[in-house]
């Protein structure tokens, strides 16, 4: 790789040293880690088959858990595999365009996921608001032309962050990128030109995806709640509320963990690089990893298939 004045120009190859500060404790963190990502891929698989050859499930609510499940397999892939190979097998080369192609996979699901989320609490808001129209809403049609949307925003908004990186940064100041995984800013950071419009593309991205479906998932659970208090019957009010309850554990999960890591990587100046590190790799393992549990504990309808096929193997 060419070198000007101490800077490298286009390195072919990048290195990811892991967790700096834990390199000695890295292939303990990965049990825990090859865990997590093991119950996020069986659960969700299990979910997906589940909804898959059950044609009650066939409904929106579920057909957007399948979304969901299947962005949180295609999550976790794209980030544990590799990271594996840096706690455990010593590997931490990647390619240059391999790296820029693991960015683009991470927040592109990232924002995917965002977007189903957002589409799960207006189906609720629709069910428990206007119930009478809720068949007529959320059709065949609009459940495809949802998933189509989601994945458009996420690719559109996520390509000219990977672009400006490629096309306008061209020297930088080492080819090792002091994280586990092709993190944006950790790997901006490097580049010896100015990276300020990397910055604000990258802040006005966060916020236009997580902002604006926050505001939204608000609204129509602030609206839900109001519905809810009104029913005059305290059984349809518990019913009502109980059909919410998992939706909002995972939006609670994946908002506060995707905001906490934000927050700590800009302002935690004095916090621990691995701290920010750690905090950055749970942000994308445990929702992927709790989902499953949260959606087959609470909803009685998958927990119900689950006991089903576990008793139905003891049988046999």
């Amino acid at each position: 790789m060419p070198t000007i004045n101490g800077s490298v120009f286009m390195p072919s190859v990048l290195t990811l040293i892991g967790i700096p500060g834990l390199e000695s404790v890295q292939c303990w963190i990965g049990i825990p880690f090859s865990v997590m990502y093991l119950t996020a891929v069986i659960g969700n698989s299990l979910i997906l088959a589940i909804i898959k050859w059950e044609n009650s499930l066939h409904k929106p609510m579920y057909i957007f858990l399948a979304m969901l499940g299947t962005t949180d397999i295609a999550l976790s892939t794209c980030i544990l595999p590799k990271m594996l190979g840096i706690f455990w097998f010593h590997l931490p080369n990647i390619y240059f365009e391999s790296c820029l192609l693991q960015m683009w996979l991470i927040h592109s699901f990232q924002a995917i996921e965002s977007g189903v989320l957002l589409a799960m609490a207006l189906d609720r808001y629709v069910a428990i608001c206007n119930p009478l129209r809720h068949a007529t809403i959320f059709s065949q049609q609009l459940l495809i032309h949802i998933g189509v949307a989601v994945t458009l925003r996420a690719a559109i908004l996520i390509t000219p962050s990977i672009l400006l990186i490629k096309c306008c940064l061209k020297f930088y100041r080492t080819a090792i990128i002091s994280h586990s995984y092709c993190e944006h800013m950790a790997l901006v950071k490097l580049a010896v030109e100015d990276i300020r419009v990397n910055k604000i593309y990258g802040l006005f991205v966060a916020f236009t995806i997580l902002g604006f479906d926050i505001i939204f998932i608000t609204l129509s659970y602030v609206q839900i709640f109001i519905t809810v208090f009104q029913l005059p019957q305290k059984e349809a009010r518990l019913k009502a509320f109980n059909t919410c309850i998992a939706h909002i554990c995972v939006f609670l999960q994946f908002y506060l963990l995707a905001f906490f890591s934000f927050f700590t990587h800009r302002f935690g100046s004095h916090i621990p690089p691995y701290v920010h590190i750690l905090l950055s790799n749970l942000y994308l393992l445990v929702p992927p990893f709790l989902n499953p549990i949260v959606y087959g504990v609470k909803t009685k309808q998958i927990h119900d298939h689950v006991l089903r096929m576990l008793v139905f193997r003891k049988i046999s």
